[in-house]
């Protein structure tokens, strides 16, 4: 099954009439294994993320969800997130580039265990995006650093 993944958080709209793939979109270059282990390092922490939505001490909350569409699976993020009866309910944060059943700004709702990450911003430091760390390589090393630089662990 292919697997994209998009590497940021806030993603710019694209004006115009053809379809462009957004820039966010990383189709490959990256290690499958080490996206696994990202993932499942999420789901595993994500315990963590509800307690930090609960009672926030950061902000730019998000929830990225897996979408399938004809046998091609995008992950998004979801913004503006709540969590309630053990599922996130947020609004889809990027255009997509592979899978034509969701648009941005699309609400959408996801079971807890089916995320693929969490993420939120404290004091200039990202916590979470674990689906990020295997995506730097295929990014030119500068931004790759500037994305490095902003993790709360790296």
């Amino acid at each position: 099954m292919r697997r994209c993944y998009t590497i940021a958080l806030l993603c710019l709209a694209v004006s115009g009439c053809e379809k462009v793939k957004p820039a966010t979109l990383v189709e490959s270059g990256y290690d499958e294994q080490q996206m696994d282990a990202a993932i499942a390092k999420a789901r595993s922490e994500v315990d963590s993320f509800l307690k930090e939505l609960a009672k926030p001490t950061g902000a730019n909350h998000a929830v990225k969800a897996p979408i399938e569409d004809g046998g091609k699976t995008e992950h998004f993020w979801l913004t503006d997130v709540t969590f309630q009866n053990g599922e996130f309910k947020g609004t889809i944060n990027n255009d997509p580039g592979i899978v034509t059943n969701v648009k941005i700004g699309q609400k959408w709702t996801i079971k807890k265990a089916d995320i693929s990450d969490w993420m939120f911003m404290r004091d200039g430091k990202m916590h979470g995006n674990y689906t990020m760390r295997p995506l730097l390589k295929t990014l030119p090393q500068e931004e790759a650093a500037k994305y490095r630089s902003m993790l709360a662990t790296p």
